[in-house]
């Protein structure tokens, strides 16, 4: 038998589209390729935003910001020298974009000499988002920060 032109590009678009839906029902059923939402509730979190924003101007508006340095136990957070240690509350959010099983968050109430250490444990080799949020004397701070650890 014979395929002429026609006939072969037929066959063709049949290949292609069989490999696309294959993709497709591959990507949607594997657990593998399982991709999660940055937060489960997004809107609720969205409506929160302008206090994130607010709270960021008045971190960078402070003579010193919170600075995040690399140590040989993992990450050192190091909050300005002119805060009450014990006026500090808040948290440390780690963030794993890969992999939220990885993720974990730390409260403040640990600090010794307006530092807290990130211990080199619970962070595997690869990109971190930071997140540190603090309410000093009423006012709140929030301080973001990606890391390639």
């Amino acid at each position: 038998m014979k395929i002429n032109w026609g006939t072969g590009i037929v066959i063709a678009f049949i290949v292609f589209i069989g490999f696309i839906l294959f993709l497709i029902i591959t990507m949607m059923t594997k657990d593998t390729y399982d991709f999660d939402l940055v937060t489960e509730e997004y809107y609720k979190e969205e409506l929160a935003f302008q206090e994130e924003i607010d709270a960021e101007t008045n971190a960078q508006l402070l003579s010193e910001n919170v600075s995040i340095n690399r140590v040989d136990g993992g990450l050192l957070v190091v909050f300005p020298k002119n805060f009450e240690i014990d006026k500090i509350e808040g948290s440390v959010f780690v963030y794993r974009p890969s992999n939220k099983q990885l993720d974990f968050e730390i409260p403040l109430n640990d600090l010794s000499e307006n530092k807290l250490l990130l211990p080199s444990n619970r962070l595997v080799g690869g990109r971190w988002n930071i997140s540190v949020s603090w309410k000093y004397k009423g006012v709140n701070y929030l301080y973001r920060d990606k890391i390639t650890y």
